[in-house]
């Protein structure tokens, strides 16, 4: 993309996202947010009312009456995005593309996060980590990931989530929150997704095409795996395939959502047709 082209759009994804986590995010953001990276503080004699997910059963069994540890809330807060760049982000039928969404989801966190005088720092990942950058302050530092969101070409077209997994796990030492923006078409990430969330505040933001969870009556069409190249000829008028089309989605996003479920993280899924200031706003208020 040539450099004044670039500018342009740099420009206006800045306009668009500031000013959508300046006057409409900044406290949900702070509330959902803040306090969750916390560093221990203390322990003491639990006393009524406590939550007992706090109590150390370690100091517990020592003394014989419950303990439970104390947090205090760190100054300041390290989001890390982990941005799925693979091939699959290329697709859209409505009016945008899946990779549209993730720039502007990921720019309006971005500014969220300066805004709240945070770091923040990036991953982009394909089936390997095709760029870190490194959790900073300040706008500057943000316009740079908003010019890498919108121009960055990745090397590879396929997806390995738990691998992104694991350099979130090895490169960020410190508790962070971490969101993972893709469209989930992978597998077998579920362990590596665990282990981070005990060590981070993971969060999943599911971006996918209505085209996705069902095919149309269109008659024969041929169909492109982004990812692998694959074409294959459909005949989208047989209503058997159409219906098990749409079962297969349903059945892969109750997994996917038992596996979030299951290690703890939240999940807010989104299509290329929504209004993802909504879906913000779900993930914000589901946390507060």
């Amino acid at each position: 993309m040539e450099t004044s082209e670039l500018l342009k759009k740099v420009r206006k994804i800045e306009i668009k996202t500031r000013g959508l986590s300046k006057n409409i995010f900044a406290g949900e953001y702070h509330s959902a947010f803040k306090g969750r990276g916390m560093t221990f503080a203390e322990v003491r004699e639990y006393q009524y009312g406590d939550d007992i997910r706090s109590i150390d059963w370690n100091v517990t069994a020592r003394f014989g009456h419950p303990y439970i540890k104390v947090f205090e809330e760190e100054r300041e807060l390290t989001v890390v995005l982990l941005i799925d760049v693979s091939g699959s982000r290329e697709f859209g039928t409505v009016s945008q593309l899946k990779k549209d969404i993730f720039t502007e989801v990921a720019a309006t966190l971005a500014f969220s996060t300066i805004q709240n005088n945070d770091k923040i720092g990036v991953i982009f990942f394909s089936d390997k980590i095709e760029k870190f950058i490194p959790p900073k302050k300040g706008k500057k530092h943000v316009l740079q990931i908003i010019r890498e969101l919108i121009d960055f070409e990745p090397e590879s077209n396929k997806t390995d989530i738990a691998g992104a997994l694991r350099y979130l796990t090895n490169a960020i030492k410190k508790s962070s929150t971490a969101f993972i923006i893709s469209d989930f078409i992978d597998t077998n990430f579920e362990r590596d997704l665990t282990i981070a969330s005990r060590k981070h505040d993971v969060v999943a933001m599911q971006v996918y095409d209505i085209r996705e969870t069902e095919l149309p009556n269109v008659g024969l069409i041929k169909l492109k795996d982004a990812e692998s190249g694959e074409r294959v000829w459909v005949d989208t008028s047989d209503k058997r395939l159409r219906t098990t089309f749409k079962h297969a989605w349903g059945e892969g996003q109750l997994a996917l959502q038992k596996a979030f479920t299951k290690s703890g993280v939240d999940l807010v899924s989104m299509s290329t047709s929504d209004d993802y200031v909504r879906a913000l706003m779900k993930l914000f208020k589901m946390r507060a």
